[in-house]
């Protein structure tokens, strides 16, 4: 199975999806990386991995129509069954949604359906919970609100700053995201209504 990666920015889950995928964790191609933004270190990650890489910028182009249509059309050469956000900060329209729908996972640094949006690390520590996490999801067309496949808690202690918390938090991210891979890569992944099923292993 052929997967891409999305990113925006650092690129440390991208990091992490290819370490897991060196390690044996899944069996499957990090066959794409599509980033919008030129200067995110994910960039260098990929060329350094020898990963194909689509570094596109939406400015370039008079639509996001057509903008996307050259994402779809970089996916569908590369035969792309998963798509995996990773710090990709770009909404799609519905109308990629769609055609992936079911296809496209995304980790999202809190207990959803807490703490949605671009901020998750931060709101939840200014807001003074004890507890928050992290999340990997189907993406639907609202934002941060997909089918749940996996969740994992983080405590926040009295002593931990923002940056000790979202050291927690990554790691639990670099854990958590490679794990929901390969449900899906495996096949163990069905969406019921609101709910995703987790079939046993065949193994």
């Amino acid at each position: 199975m052929n997967i891409a990666v999305f990113c925006s920015g650092k690129g440390s889950n991208l990091q992490a999806i290819i370490d897991a995928k060196k390690s044996g964790i899944f069996q499957a191609d990090i066959a794409l990386m599509v980033c919008d933004n030129p200067d995110a270190y994910a960039v260098k990650i990929a060329e350094k991995k020898n990963i194909p890489c689509l570094v596109i910028n939406r400015k370039d182009f008079s639509s996001k129509e057509y903008f996307e249509k050259r994402i779809i059309s970089a996916l569908e050469e590369k035969q792309i069954r998963l798509i995996c956000l990773a710090g990709y900060m770009r909404l799609f329209s519905p109308e990629f949604v769609q055609k992936y729908a079911g296809r496209i996972i995304n980790i999202h640094p809190a207990l959803l359906p807490a703490f949605k949006g671009a901020s998750a690390i931060e709101d939840a520590f200014d807001y003074g919970v004890r507890v928050s996490g992290v999340t990997v999801h189907f993406v639907t067309e609202d934002v941060d609100a997909g089918p749940i496949i996996l969740q994992e808690s983080v405590k926040i202690e009295d002593n931990d700053t923002r940056e000790v918390f979202a050291e927690k938090i990554h790691r639990v991210e670099h854990k958590l995201y490679p794990q929901a891979i390969k449900l899906f890569i495996d096949g163990r992944l069905s969406i019921a209504g609101r709910k995703v099923e987790i079939t046993q292993s065949r193994g």
